[in-house]
């Protein structure tokens, strides 16, 4: 990976953004984007856009979701702790005693979440799991108080306070990697094409509020706005090639094994054809998976969008997902941004986007 590329991934998985709240990650976006893309917007949502050869045909939007999961104060008592429940899916077990920023209107206060020792579990209750509403954040204020005078207020978000580290081989681990690197993916995309221009029209998208977009988050508003003809989306799915998973559920998608292309459900068999097609011009490797009802991801707002949107679906085998500690391949990064652009070239005004 080119060291532009990898300095700017750093900075997007560093820098906070839960859902709702992504805005200082966005710019990050934007900033990197503006090097290259000829405009550059954002909206009311949170959603940014960044548009190359706007008016060729067909539109294609490429979007990747740039939120994370995170925590929101919802009470502090009167001894200074912090109560909180998740933004977006959180495995409990994986909260005990991580470091949290939380981010306040005066600027960023650190804490720890707390739990009871395990001395002081009674014997019966250990083998239980413990519950969001056993733990709890302390930023070692005295009293409810000078927990104010710090800025915290109920509503404040937070995420985990850890960094990106590369653990070699080309493997990184990251909270936020679900899905910031769907954001990074669409944008270097954008990145290969405009050194070597389409005949179609291209909006990449960092959406905003996936991870909690029960009814279509930023990617349904986006869509509307941008009315694409074709769209490709860009997120994570489960690595199989850790111990436990189950890959007759799964199928196999391996760290490294490049990019997933998803059947069924949302992803249009027309798209789905032509990344396969791409993908083996190109000489890039792939897996399959099946959707055979949702994804779970953008796409499934995207493809209803108006009059329908021809949309496929691009994995990366991401190991540990909804935890602090996210690990993908920078290989199927690249890997999955080629595949993008490849397929992207390949479209012209006259491409039948109807099933045979």
């Amino acid at each position: 990976m080119e060291d532009q590329s990898f300095e700017f991934l750093k900075r997007l998985l560093d820098t906070p953004g839960p859902s709702g709240h992504e805005a200082a990650v966005a710019r990050v976006w934007r900033e990197e984007a503006a090097g290259f893309a000829d405009r550059v917007e954002a909206d009311v949502s949170g959603n940014s856009v960044a548009w190359l050869n706007e008016p060729g045909a067909p539109r294609v939007m490429l979007a990747g979701h740039i939120d994370e999961i995170g925590v929101m104060i919802t009470h502090i008592d009167e001894n200074g702790f912090l109560y909180f429940e998740g933004i977006g899916g959180w495995d409990p077990q994986v909260l005990v005693a991580q470091r949290i920023r939380l981010l306040t209107s005066r600027g960023p206060v650190i804490g720890v979440i707390g739990k009871k020792p395990i001395h002081l579990i009674k014997h019966e209750e250990k083998e239980k799991a413990s519950k969001t509403t056993d733990l709890w954040i302390d930023i070692g204020a005295k009293d409810r108080e000078a927990a104010a005078a710090r800025g915290v207020r109920v509503g404040d978000p937070g995420v985990i306070d850890a960094r990106m580290i590369e653990l070699g081989d080309g493997i990184i681990a990251s909270r936020s990697i679900d899905n910031r690197i769907g954001a990074f993916v669409v944008l270097e995309a954008l990145r290969l094409l405009a050194a070597d221009r389409p005949a179609a029209a291209i909006a990449a998208v960092a959406t905003a509020q996936e991870e909690i977009g029960y009814f279509g988050g930023g990617a349904r508003v986006s869509a509307y706005k941008l009315d694409p003809q074709v769209a490709v989306v860009v997120d994570v799915t489960f690595a199989t090639d850790a111990p436990g998973v189950e890959k007759k559920e799964l199928g196999e998608h391996k760290l490294g094994g490049g990019p997933v292309l998803a059947r069924g459900a949302a992803a249009h068999p027309v798209v789905f054809d032509r990344l396969v097609a791409a993908a083996e011009k190109a000489e890039i490797a792939y897996t399959i998976t099946a959707s055979p009802r949702y994804t779970s991801t953008d796409a499934d707002a995207i493809y209803l969008s108006r009059a329908g949107v021809a949309t496929g679906l691009i994995s990366v085998p991401n190991r540990y997902m909804h935890s602090p500690n996210e690990m993908v391949s920078l290989h199927d990064l690249e890997q999955a941004a080629r595949l993008i652009a490849a397929f992207v070239r390949d479209l012209t005004p006259d491409t039948d986007l109807i099933p045979a």
